[in-house]
């Protein structure tokens, strides 16, 4: 094995981490965004409300995108899977 095909393994690794947690990552950063607003506006100061909105919506985020998640997580393995005779 080369350095130039770990290097090449770390960077898809990489690129599929990030492409598989950006859709809940987008979400907690928006409704956090949204319920930061919320509360300076109204000027209620409970963490709790932080929260709560934000697992719900990752929830709901994991409900509709996890299917996707899985299957590009599953693609990413069978393509390392099939490299790895060719790489010892």
């Amino acid at each position: 094995m080369t350095l130039d095909q770990v290097i090449s393994i770390g960077k898809e690794t990489l690129g599929v981490t990030l492409l598989v947690a950006m859709p809940c990552l987008a979400v907690s950063i928006t409704v956090g965004l949204l319920v930061s607003i919320f509360q300076a506006t109204t000027q209620i100061h409970d963490q709790t409300l932080s929260f709560v909105p934000k697992i719900l919506a990752v929830m709901v985020t994991l409900m509709l995108f996890g299917g996707w998640m899985l299957k590009t997580m599953v693609d990413f393995t069978m393509r390392l899977l099939e490299q790895l005779p060719g790489l010892i």
